[in-house]
């Protein structure tokens, strides 16, 4: 088996953010690996203030962008508290660009091992099981995927299977 020297945590920051964090932490624990902590800003949402501000709003896509970073950091910063991960092995990466894309030359760049994602991003759709950066990296990932449920996903999967028998 292939050593995992790195393991990359792509966040989206919804409401399972801080389980996927804290499940890649415990990963990374058993495996003596670093954590490199992805997050993208969707080039869309930054499209969208880029017209709001020609419709004559003032909005500032740069300030845009860093207010939406510090926020992110604030919260990354107390989910490393809270898992007590060592912070010297932790790699913040921020980007803005499409989160598929960024996220697949993320690991190639940085020679990731493994990636820990949860199965959907900042919507929760409840009859959609797997959104559609998760699925597209599952498909298109040179390294192992590992597919993090929370409590109430894993409930509602297995509700659902039980329904099914």
């Amino acid at each position: 088996m292939q050593e995992i020297n790195k393991i990359m945590v792509a966040l989206a920051f919804s409401e399972y953010s801080k389980g996927i964090f804290t499940y890649a932490a415990k990963l990374a624990t058993c495996a003596n690996s670093e954590l490199i902590l992805a997050n993208i800003i969707n080039k869309r949402d930054l499209e969208a203030v880029e017209k709001v501000v020609s419709m004559g709003y003032e909005v500032d896509g740069n300030h845009y962008i860093e207010e939406i970073e510090n926020e992110r950091k604030e919260l990354l910063n107390q989910y490393i508290k809270d898992t007590s991960f060592p912070i010297e092995r932790i790699k913040t990466v921020f980007r803005v660009g499409n989160p598929i894309d960024e996220l697949l030359k993320l690991t190639v760049e940085e020679e990731v091992d493994m990636i820990v994602m949860g199965p959907k991003g900042r919507t929760d759709l409840v009859h959609i099981l797997i959104g559609s950066v998760a699925e597209k990296i599952f498909r298109k990932s040179p390294v192992t995927v590992v597919s993090y449920r929370s409590d109430k996903i894993a409930e509602r999967l297995k509700k659902r299977i039980l329904r099914h028998k």
